[in-house]
């Protein structure tokens, strides 16, 4: 300001400012200087101030102002008791000087409450700056210090090495594909256009990098969901090739951005998509378009055509579930049937999106609307004979319980794990010499083309004690039939599940018929296996209330036993449990499980150790009669809960996993008590009658407590026999199933006439395997008894009002139930039939004699047990001999001595 605009100096009032806001305070109703005032600072504040300074003249408003502000406290006046006020800011008082500068001042110093914490215009631009101003630094010295990745150093899996239980080593696995780079020349156009239609069509134009599709990922991580999808072709390439860090982190996401930056300002693009396809994973331990190529159609990679490569773009997606020759070791969802679907669907919506996009023709498109033909996965000889499905089984178990293992698909598949499993070198041998052993003597598929083709078994041993897999049977060969018969194959368990009905019924007991629904849930009277239940054929099936079950046509239920045989003491046809268990009389269990609630035989299978996933619906009685499909090591599993008094063990194939840097996962047992000893005891005791003077006399083995259950499918569609000794529990099965790829909608075939039998039964090969196995895998093994079981339940039904006796016609005659909804093959299961009653274990191979002779109607088969060896009997058997034997057997010499306490209507 210029000297002659300066103004004169203020007066001693403090200046105008002072007078402003006496007029202020005057005009606005503040209270006025006090009396006698003169403007001086010290007669304001009275003789006890002093007297104050000398008046002295001011330079400038600016230091009248500060001059004022010494002396009255400035703008705000100082807090005085007697008057309201707004407090001082905290830390210093009111009107005092303020403290040292500070370059932030924040809390602000010149604000009160709140308003100190909100920050100047200044500060908060300024922290902006400084923000993305470290952003574009970072970004920077990121950018500088990431190199492009090199492709050939990609996809370098080493071996996995497997070992048996005794520690020596089963095979070496897993780096065995040799990926070979190839130039983006040697790549079908096709095949890129593929890739682009279904990943990125904007590849050819776009920067390499999807912000929206970052952020998105980033989100999910932080909500612990997955990171995959969005992601451009450039970045999948160097997701692919960062082999050093595959870890899902928001810092790799960091790094994976600077590099596709990176790669997306220096590489072309023709060198992005070589390096996409020769680095990514394609399923079936290939790295690399050219090894997919091999591996899926035994061909360069030049050669692919149109439909190839966009099959090929889709197991991209994931291999597991896109491979036509399935994964259901690594996902029981991933069936061979479930992929083909998912690939064609997949392969189909490429084409369409090439033809979209302008890459295809449609002439050409529509030559492609079926799958192609692939080939068989495995080509390393190592892994043949039982080898690739026990490595197969390992790894799966691994994979799908990978939160409690640590091993990934993708860990897995880099490789250098060392991994221990449970199977028994010398138990793996023994059970395939007994399958191959059976087949070769009986299975000519040159002789009978239209019976023994297709005919195939699983089996699995498991040890009771701890639940342990010690041997498994998957079929001829690994590298010629994939699928592994011990692990999955669909086949209908049969009558094995009886063992469950009975199992629930001493668990939960049967329902009262006189109590409504709810209370009949709790007032349930538990079941000893004495009780007596009827074992006619074509037996009406009630509900629990005594009410006739119908299906969903109002088509009552008429249960019919195999061949068409009626069980019982006439005329109530009472028999039981134990006995019908001992000759699988399908009409006493369907009932019991009608009594007892399918929902509770269902929970018994799955506490057993049968997966929930595996079962049917409990809608239709057949449920109890094995209409589901567990796999034979699931069931080997099973039924060890019943060999070890009812603790039930998960079954499992690897015991402990390493790799050079230590130990990663080890198996810990968690058992749990399924069953109490007493049910579990019962359970054993009444499955000894099935091997000792049942169905199952084929699998007696010398010396030694033997427990079992045959199984057959209507339709003789399958056959099992499951038993156990107190050591070890074994499952084996018997279908007939095509597994050549060009067999368009397979199904189960029949096993009528197969090995030149009438018909198939668990009685016949599946317990002959059973037993020449178990004998040679319990050899030097020391003989232990099972548990004396103690008694359980009550006698229900122990004086039964049933209907009087069926005619002769009407036990006779074959009737077919309804059909029931269930897995393919839709079909109930019959017990054993009248041939294999008679013939294998009833000892009534003619029933009577032409003139009650020795030999067939005299003592032997029609003589002193009336034509039963061991009661009961079917009714249409018995004495015929000389013409006076009437089938009842009642006269001596003309039926027997005793008659034959179960014989039937007159021959």
């Amino acid at each position: 300001m210029s000297e002659h605009r300066r103004k004169p100096p203020q007066p001693q009032g403090g200046g105008r400012a002072a007078a402003r806001r006496g007029a202020s305070a005057s005009s606005s109703g503040r209270r006025a200087t006090p009396r006698g005032a003169t403007g001086s600072p010290s007669e304001a504040h009275g003789p006890d101030h002093g007297t104050g300074d000398e008046e002295r003249p001011y330079s400038g408003r600016a230091e009248a102002r500060r001059a004022a502000q010494r002396s009255t406290g400035g703008r705000r006046r100082a807090a005085d008791p007697g008057r309201s006020g707004r407090r001082a800011p905290a830390g210093r008082p009111r009107g005092s000087a303020p403290g040292k500068k500070r370059i932030i001042d924040y809390p602000r110093t010149d604000r009160d409450g709140w308003r100190r914490w909100v920050p100047s215009w200044r500060l908060a631009s300024g922290l902006c700056i400084a923000f993305f101003g470290s952003l574009v630094a970072i970004a920077g010295v990121g950018y500088a210090l990431v190199e492009v990745p090199n492709v050939a150093l990609t996809a370098k899996a080493q071996n996995n090495v497997y070992y048996w239980s005794d520690g020596s080593e089963m095979v070496a696995t897993g780096g065995e594909t040799n990926r070979q780079i190839v130039n983006l020349s040697q790549i079908p156009i096709e095949m890129q256009d593929a890739v682009i239609s279904q990943e990125n069509k904007t590849f050819r134009t776009d920067s390499g990098i999807d912000p929206k599709g970052i952020a998105r990922a980033m989100m999910n991580m932080a909500r612990g969901e997955s990171t995959q999808g969005g992601s451009t072709i450039t970045q999948q390439y160097v997701k692919n090739a960062r082999l050093d860090d595959q870890s899902q982190t928001v810092t790799r996401k960091f790094k994976e951005l600077f590099v596709s930056i990176k790669v997306g300002t220096d590489v072309s693009k023709e060198d992005i998509m070589a390096g996409y396809l020769n680095s990514a994973y394609y399923g079936r331990n290939a790295y690399g378009i050219e090894a997919a190529a091999r591996a899926y159609f035994n061909k360069k990679a030049i050669d692919l055509n149109p439909g190839e490569c966009a099959f090929l773009a889709a197991t991209l997606k994931g291999a597991t579930y896109y491979d036509p020759a399935g994964a259901t070791t690594i996902d029981r969802a991933a069936t061979p049937e479930a992929n083909k679907k998912r690939a064609l669907a997949q392969m189909q919506d490429t084409l369409n999106k090439m033809v979209e996009y302008g890459h295809l023709d449609r002439e050409t498109r529509d030559k492609y609307t079926e799958l192609p033909k692939v080939q068989n996965p495995r080509f390393n000889t190592a892994l043949s004979g039982q080898i690739g499905y026990l490595v197969d089984l390992a790894n799966g178990y691994l994979v799908n319980n990978s939160e409690k293992t640590g091993i990934t698909e993708k860990k897995l598949r880099d490789g250098g794990l060392s991994i221990h499993t449970t199977f028994d070198k010398k138990k793996i041998g023994q059970l395939e010499k007994a399958v191959q052993k059976v087949e070769k003597e009986n299975i000519d598929p040159k002789k009978r083309p239209d019976t023994d083709t297709h005919v195939q078994f699983g089996g699995a041993s498991v040890d009771p004690k701890s639940g342990a897999i010690v041997a498994i049977y998957g079929g001829e060969d690994s590298t010629k039939h994939f699928t592994n018969n011990a692990d999955q194959t669909g086949a209908q368990v049969g009558s094995t599940f009886k063992p469950y009905v009975l199992a629930a019924a001493m668990k939960w007991g049967i329902r009262d018929p006189d109590l409504s629904e709810v209370q009949a849930q709790d007032e349930r009277t538990q079941v000893s296996p004495k009780s007596m239940y009827n074992g006619k054929n074509k037996l009406k099936i009630e509900n629990y209330d005594d009410s006739i079950w119908h299906n969903e046509e109002g088509e009552e239920w008429l249960q019919v036993n195999d061949g068409d045989e009626t069980y019982g003491d006439p005329p109530n046809y009472e028999i039981d449990l134990r006995t019908a268990m001992q000759y699988s009389v399908n009409s006493a269990y369907v009932q019991l499980g009608m009594d007892v609630g399918l929902d509770k035989v269902k929970e018994a299978a799955v506490d057993s150790g049968v997966l929930e996933g595996s079962l049917t619906g409990i809608d239709f009685p057949s449920f109890s009669l094995g209409i589901s499909d567990p796999s034979a090591i699931r069931m080997a599993g099973s039924y060890a809960t019943f060999a070890a008094s009812g603790k039930q063990n998960d079954p499992f194939s690897v015991t402990k996993v390493s790799s050079k840097d230590g130990e990663l996962f080890k198996h810990e047992a968690a058992p749990n008590q399924a069953f109490t000893s007493q049910i579990a005891d019962n359970v054993t005791d009444v499955l000894k009658t099935v091997v000792e003077d049942g169905t199952g006399t084929n699998a007696q083995l010398e010396g030694r407590d033997v427990a079992g259950k045959t199984g057959t499918t209507d339709d003789n569609l399958s056959a099992w026999f499951v038993g156990y000794t107190p050591q070890l529990s074994t499952a084996i099965s018997m279908f007939r199933y095509p597994d050549d790829e060009t067999v368009k909608d397979r199904t189960f075939l029949p096993m009528y006439g197969t090995g030149d039998q009438d018909s198939i039964h668990g009685a016949s090969f599946p317990s002959e395997i059973w037993q020449a196995y178990m004998a040679e895998a319990m050899k030097g093994e020391k003989k232990v008894k099972f548990p004396e079981p103690e008694p359980i339940g009550k006698v229900v039904n122990d004086a039964p009002s049933l209907p009087p006796t069926p005619s002769a016609t009407e036990t006779e005659e074959k009737t077919t139930p309804p059909p029931t909804p269930s897995p393919t093959p839709e079909e109930t299961t019959p017990s054993p039939s009248a041939t294999e009653s008679c013939t294998d274990f009833l000892g009534c191979e003619d029933g009577g004699g032409e003139n009650g002779d020795t030999e067939n109607g005299g003592t032997e088969n029609g003589g002193t047990d009336g034509g039963v060896t061991d009661p009961p009997g079917p009714t249409n058997t018995g004495g015929n001999g000389n013409g006076n034997g009437n089938g009842n057997g009642n006269g001596s010499g003309n039926g027997g001595d005793e008659g034959g306490i179960f014989a039937g209507p007159a021959g």
